[in-house]
């Protein structure tokens, strides 16, 4: 560690010596502005959210399009999950069976990509959902007998 502190001391005496601290300072300065300058021009990225469906955490991937400081802001400040009811998105059930025995071995809800991404798109204002991907399954308890919602 020390030797870093000690390296990068005499790079700086070198930079303060060779280059003007006024240039340095304009430098920044116009690297700020243009920086600010695009992230007013519309960008599609890849964003993972942070899902809470029915008590299942779930992080799925998304392709979203929007403002440049839009898309900033919620990559820094959006850490909360977005909370939505299983009654309220489409699903099926499926159950996986072994196959040799015929015994049920667990029940799944398989939710619809569309029904996750009308359902986000109402939760985000000012940044276009265009796509959600990979929906993990929810695994359902054999206790409850849930029938497939058909909104």
């Amino acid at each position: 560690m020390k030797k870093l502190i000690n390296r990068l001391s005499v790079v700086w005496r070198w930079i303060r010596g060779t280059v003007s601290p006024v240039f340095i300072a304009l430098f920044c300065a116009s690297f700020i502005l243009w920086y600010i300058i695009k992230l007013g021009n519309v960008y599609t990225t890849n964003y993972d959210l942070r899902l809470n469906i029915d008590g299942e955490e779930l992080r799925v991937p998304c392709v979203v399009e929007g403002v440049g400081t839009n898309l900033l802001g919620y990559k820094i400040y959006q850490h909360k999950e977005l909370k939505f009811a299983l009654s309220d998105l489409k699903y099926a059930v499926e159950q996986q069976v072994d196959e040799q025995t015929g015994e049920i071995l667990g029940r799944y809800c398989v939710i619809d990509n569309q029904s996750l991404q009308n359902a986000i798109t109402l939760r985000f204002s000012d940044i276009k959902v265009l796509s959600v991907s990979d929906i993990p399954l929810i695994p359902l308890p054999e206790t409850i007998d849930v029938a497939p919602s058909s909104k």
